[in-house]
């Protein structure tokens, strides 16, 4: 006799049920100055309610014993220009390097260049030639003579802004530098890990004298974060991977935070994503690969609260910050929020989630 399980089939979940309008008037084009002026949402995911705070007032929300953990992977310069040596100007953003000379990019227009297609980029003798290109639009790039490597992409890179940022479009070195978080450190990133950006070195002073351990863990944001959900259900989207590290050290504390009861506090989705992927073995270090795609669903067996800023719809990252707050609280929270004119994306405003 055949075997009938009687656990109940888990319906996919359809990627319309995150869709929501955003207003082109509420998408942040400049950071808030001083960072930790910008806007606090705090959602309590228990009493399922809302309240309207100043970000520097996270400090009210944090408890003596509690461990903040932050991203402190840097953006490099990865917004590359060129022109074909065929003609035509193009665009490169690196996204990973992959070996001496090597990298994961996406170039646009992406239509119009072929596998061997030369490109000579400006401002130095730099040059390179695309190698080949995945079904998801992701080409491999080799450097022709001296090789396209972290260190020399000050001279002929720059920070990539968010497209929606229009200075984007034009010089805007103030923004770049805003475009970081106050403790960036480890170069990798091709997206700034954004809810980081609200805080200042003061309000990181005034988090450690209430007694709120901070530690850093690093995980390089790239193609995963911002890469589309185009699948009609969000089970079949493929998320690509990104590098990360968690120290012994930083394991070690976020094991004895548990222990004495304290919550461990995630500061975005990188963070989030990096602590999950370690589960519940906090014994020793971590470096490595991580393509852990966070659903409904989701146990979360680290993560006690988060920090975010307001993500895009259909995204991977509004899929996070549902699963960890509820599908219908995160919505109604949207909602008040395009209401009472948060500002969202990159540089906008924030939410802590309890």
């Amino acid at each position: 006799m055949e075997a009938v399980s009687l656990v109940p089939a888990v319906p996919p979940i359809a990627l319309s049920d995150f869709d929501f309008e955003v207003p082109k008037e509420v998408i942040a084009q400049t950071p808030a100055d001083p960072r930790d002026s910008a806007r606090l949402m705090v959602l309590n995911r228990e009493s399922r309610t809302l309240e309207h705070r100043i970000f520097r007032d996270i400090v009210d929300y944090l408890h003596p014993g509690d461990l903040l953990v932050v991203n402190n992977t840097k953006v490099i310069p990865a917004r590359l220009e060129g022109r074909k040596t065929s003609g035509g100007r193009i665009e490169v953003m690196l996204l990973r390097e992959v070996g001496e000379g090597r990298w994961e990019t996406l170039i646009f227009p992406g239509g119009r260049v072929d596998i061997g297609t030369e490109i000579q980029l400006d401002h130095g003798s730099y040059a390179c030639r695309i190698e080949k290109r995945s079904d998801d639009g992701i080409f491999t790039i080799t450097s022709i003579g001296e090789p396209i490597r972290i260190e020399s992409l000050s001279k002929i890179g720059r920070v990539p802004l968010p497209p929606y940022v229009e200075a984007s479009r034009k010089s805007a070195p103030d923004l770049e530098a805003k475009y970081q978080t106050v403790y960036a450190k480890e170069n990798g990133a091709s997206a700034a890990p954004t809810a980081g950006l609200h805080f200042t070195d003061e309000l990181l002073q005034r988090i450690r004298e209430k007694g709120i351990g901070i530690a850093e863990i690093t995980l390089h944001t790239g193609f995963a974060t911002f890469r589309p959900v185009r699948s009609e259900y969000v089970e079949d989207h493929a998320i690509h991977s990104e590098w990360f590290s968690v120290s012994e050290d930083v394991a070690q504390k976020i094991r004895k935070t548990k222990e004495r009861g304290g919550r461990v506090i995630a500061v975005g989705t990188t963070v989030v994503r990096a602590l999950e992927s370690i589960g519940n073995d906090k014994s020793g270090g971590f470096s490595g690969e991580t393509s852990l795609y966070i659903l409904p669903g989701h146990r979360f067996q680290i993560v006690d609260a988060m920090i975010s800023n307001f993500h895009w719809p259909r995204t991977t990252l509004i899929l996070l910050v549902a699963a960890f707050a509820g599908r219908e609280n995160i919505l109604a929270a949207y909602r008040e929020a395009i209401e009472m004119q948060y500002r969202f994306f990159s540089f906008g405003d924030a939410m802590f989630i309890l």
